[in-house]
């Protein structure tokens, strides 16, 4: 008796044929749609905030509309009357003032922070005397010690850079310290099994097994760098983004205030898009295993 095989190839349920053109169209369209979803949600804002203006809940020097935030914007961005911007600079000027700043401090930020998370995480002697001392100023609100950087180093660029660097080492350092205690095992031991040496194991093992979570504490960083560069620019700090609004507070311009903040924002998401997409080319393996 002769025993035929079935050489069909196997063959889906129509319902998952059916389903699969449907979920691609929608993936393809999912972009679409949640850009419209953010655009929506920016018109019913701006919507409710033109309708308190109208309302007369405050008055308009405190609460301006919208209209008079983009003119501020617009007038703090070109040259009009012969005037150049706000205080003698462009918008644009202000903010990259700021960023070099942020850039520069964040940059001796990880220079030194990595390390000594490294060193945290590896040597327990150092670990006793250095965490609490990164833990306490991760505590420190940037103003506490602007004041005495100031009264170090003057009122030049020198302070704000010390306050940025201060402000975001301590969290990459604690960032770099967790990542490497939290290398498994079984890769350590496996490395040490085929000779590796202590600082082979640091290096070639630890290091970039922690690499994804340490590029996080430095996005992190940049954050908290943004955050306190207003307070670093509140003494001499025009140009800079945060010397701009506290000069316009001084005179109640709050639209020019506002607009300035809305440029910090805009600026902070591009920031952190950036940073993203160097972390998917700097560890593209991240959130595949």
């Amino acid at each position: 008796m002769t025993l035929l095989k079935n050489t069909e190839a196997p063959t889906e349920p129509a319902g998952v044929a059916a389903r699969r053109p449907v979920r691609r169209g929608w993936a393809t369209a999912a972009p679409l749609r949640w850009t419209a979803l953010r655009l929506l949600a920016l018109g019913v804002l701006l919507a409710a905030w033109q309708a308190v203006v109208a309302a007369d809940v405050w008055p308009r020097v405190l609460v301006p509309s919208p209209g008079d935030v983009w003119h501020a914007f617009v007038q703090a961005s070109t040259v009009h009357d012969g005037v150049r911007g706000f205080s003698g600079h462009l918008l644009i000027e202000h903010l990259a003032v700021s960023l070099r700043r942020i850039g520069i401090g964040t940059a001796y930020a990880a220079l030194a922070g990595i390390p000594l998370g490294l060193l945290i995480a590896v040597v327990k002697p150092l670990a006793v005397v250095l965490e609490p001392a990164v833990t306490f100023l991760r505590t420190l609100p940037p103003l506490a010690y602007l004041s005495l950087l100031v009264i170090w180093f003057g009122i030049d660029e020198t302070p704000k850079i010390w306050l940025l660097v201060i402000a975001a080492l301590p969290p990459i350092a604690a960032a770099t310290a967790a990542a490497v205690r939290g290398v498994p095992g079984d890769l350590v031991e496996a490395a040490r099994a085929l000779g590796a040496g202590p600082v082979v194991l640091l290096l070639s093992v630890r290091l970039p097994a922690a690499l994804p979570e340490i590029l996080t504490g430095v996005r992190i960083a940049v954050g908290i760098a943004y955050t306190s560069v207003v307070a670093a620019e509140t003494v001499n700090g025009v140009p800079g983004i945060g010397g701009m609004i506290r000069d316009a507070q001084r005179y109640n311009q709050t639209d020019v205030v506002i607009a300035g903040i809305i440029a910090i924002g805009i600026s902070g998401i591009l920031l952190d898009a950036m940073f993203k997409g160097v972390e998917r080319v700097a560890v593209p393996w991240r959130g595949r295993v």
